[in-house]
Formats: structure tokens, sequence, C-alpha cells
């Protein structure tokens, strides 16, 4: 079945080029192989962001921070997910403990105000 960091490197290669459809197949190949790759749920998150799936893409996002909860980029692409939804009380809070793991954060600074 491959080795799940490799089809996640791969995946991403092709989900940076705007090749999601074949970024999805691998990514969710790496999850049979390893259901427990962070990576490779943030990665399926934002692919199902990218192409408007995104009840699919926060469950991505979502599991991708309960695996791997020191990862401030999964935890800023989920808070950016919950804003662009309108999932305000969601977006702060993950905003907040993005800037509590980062305080210098630019992403998560330049959102916050949005949410005082």
């Amino acid at each position: 079945m491959g080795d799940p960091n490799v089809l996640v490197q791969q995946a991403t290669a092709l989900k940076n080029e705007g090749r999601y459809e074949e970024a999805e197949q691998l990514l969710k190949q790496a999850i049979r192989v390893n259901p427990y790759h962070a990576e490779a749920h943030h990665q399926l998150g934002l692919v199902y962001c990218f192409t408007g799936l995104f009840d699919e893409s926060i469950q991505e996002l979502e599991a991708s921070v309960r695996l791997n909860p020191e990862s401030v980029q999964a935890r800023l692409d989920l808070a950016l997910t919950y804003a662009m939804l309108g999932y305000e009380p969601e977006a702060k809070r993950e905003l907040e403990e993005v800037l509590r793991r980062d305080p210098t954060n630019e992403m998560a600074l330049r959102h916050i105000v949005y949410f005082k």
C-alpha cells in the first residue's frame, strides 16, 4: 500500500498543483495504512476545503488536531476554516490556542482581531 509519509508528501505536491482528486486518493490511501497519521488528515482537510467539501474539511482538520495537538499549522487551518464558515466561537478558540503556542504567529494575530 505504500509508506504513508511518502504518500502524504506526494499528495501535498499534487494539492499544491491544484490536482485535488489525485491528492485526495493518495491521502485516503495513507490514512488506510495509518489512521493515526495527523498530517494525512490535515492535508485531506485542506483538499476538502479547497474543493468545497466543508463538513468533511472540518472533520479531517479536527482529527488532525486531535492526533497532533502541538501542530500550530493544523490548528490555524482549522481556525481559518471555522472562520470562513461563520463558526466564530470555534475560530476564536483555535486562534487563541495558536497564539498560546506561538505568540508571534502573524496569521493568527491578523485574524484574532475580528473576534475580540
